[in-house]
């Protein structure tokens, strides 16, 4: 018998059929014809700092190459684990894709839950750069020097602020990592993004930040000072500043990295076009002088590649994590 509930159950199947219908089609589109409408590049942080920077450079040389337009979002929040959760959750399908960051290595032993697994929700497509990070301090610190900042940060243990672009960034793990070989204490300040944070550090607000080499045209200027470097030798973008290991804590050393993501179960041709696509771009010469400008190396790799890399880096930074004792809820 057709009652008026199960007429009613009947019209909203109907109803929402063909979106399943559509969705489900559109899935199963042949991934030669990829891509044939706008790619969403999703970046994990807020617009303005410099991974926001780095992917625009990337999505606009992109959007030539493969001959439609990749589209930047910000979704940025909760130590990249918005954007982050939503790529992994996203369509396989090649039209969304991640700028991940080196948060992807730390998360899973950061937060006590996650949505995702970057190992398994997500498809490795290419490093795009790696790079150090570089400790900066307000012209008002005292501290000209590694070791001065380090001799001050012990004569006031937990006194002074380091700010960070949110809990379990890279430059957050850089800088738990610094406390951690210079036996110190420091109280952190969280930001959403480097942008503010690093407007904190000018007047003082906060005691150091760790940021990219695209930061060092602020200390170039006089507007703040650099003390040094987290890589294992000097970066060619500032051969003058020293590395943090030389200038005060032996055996410091950190790099960063970014690099482009997709959802899991997305299909093998669509990766190994993204790939190539993002290859050529890093091959650019301009491309290359604008990120090695700001001391990012562009360094393009296999999805193989960039998966190995991936779970050595996760296993170094939970080892660091862990000793820390550090979590986020």
């Amino acid at each position: 018998m057709l009652t008026r509930r199960r007429l009613i159950a009947l019209s909203a199947a109907s109803a929402l059929a063909p979106g399943i219908l559509a969705r489900t089609a559109h899935a199963q589109a042949p991934a030669g014809n990829w891509p044939d409408r706008a790619v969403h590049l999703i970046v994990p942080v807020a617009a303005g700092g410099p991974t926001d920077t780095n992917a625009r450079i990337l999505a606009d040389r992109l959007s030539k190459v493969l001959g439609q337009q990749v589209v930047v979002d910000n979704k940025g929040g909760a130590g990249t684990n918005i954007g982050n959760e939503f790529v992994a959750h996203s369509d396989p399908d090649g039209y969304t894709i991640l700028y991940g960051t080196s948060s992807l290595s730390a998360n899973a032993a950061l937060y006590r839950t996650l949505t995702y697994n970057p190992m398994t929700d997500l498809t490795p497509v290419s490093l795009v750069s790696k790079f150090p990070f570089f400790m900066f301090v307000p012209n008002s610190s005292p501290a000209k020097t590694v070791a001065e900042f380090v001799a001050d940060a012990k004569a006031r243990p937990g006194k002074l602020i380091m700010a960070s672009p949110g809990t379990g960034s890279g430059p957050h793990l850089a800088e738990l990592l610094f406390m951690q070989m210079a036996h110190i204490q420091m109280t952190h300040a969280p930001y959403r993004g480097a942008a503010p944070a690093f407007i904190d550090l000018i007047p003082g607000r906060v005691d150091c930040y760790f940021g990219s080499g695209e930061l060092l045209t602020y200390s170039r200027s006089g507007q703040v000072r650099v003390l040094g470097s987290s890589g294992s030798k000097r970066s060619p973008a500032a051969p003058d500043v020293p590395t943090i290991a030389e200038a005060g804590v032996p055996g410091y050393e950190v790099e960063s990295w970014q690099s482009v993501f997709a959802p899991a179960k997305t299909p093998v041709s669509i990766v190994q076009k993204l790939n190539a696509a993002i290859a050529e771009v890093l091959a650019e010469p301009d491309v290359v002088k604008k990120l090695a400008a700001g001391a990012y190396t562009a360094d393009p790799s296999s999805p193989e590649a960039l998966g190995k890399f991936l779970r050595e880096d996760t296993a170094k930074w939970t080892a660091i994590i862990k000793s820390t004792g550090l979590k986020i809820d």
